[in-house]
């Protein structure tokens, strides 16, 4: 899944969508790998994920991410980030 971060936010929060991309913000700093495993936490929390079943793929220096997703399908995620994002 494709991740555009946001680091060094007010609040945790995943904002919309940018670019194709999920736009997660997160109020840890890009030092020492923070900002990558608050937005891991965060979207293990927000999807509903063990910890085993998502990390970071790509991008840990980059604000363009992919997260690797284990245990659902494709189309299950997409049905679920749509009810999420809404409209």
């Amino acid at each position: 899944m494709s991740i555009r971060a946001q680091p060094g936010a007010r609040k945790n929060a995943v904002v919309g969508e940018h670019g194709g991309a999920l736009k997660v913000a997160v109020t840890a700093p890009p030092e020492d790998g923070r900002a990558n495993a608050a937005i891991v936490e965060l979207l293990r929390d927000w999807i509903g994920l063990k910890r085993s079943e998502i990390e970071l793929a790509t991008g840990p220096t980059n604000r363009n991410k992919q997260v690797l997703i284990r245990g659902r399908s494709p189309e299950e995620l997409a049905t679920l980030l749509a009810s999420k994002l809404g409209p």
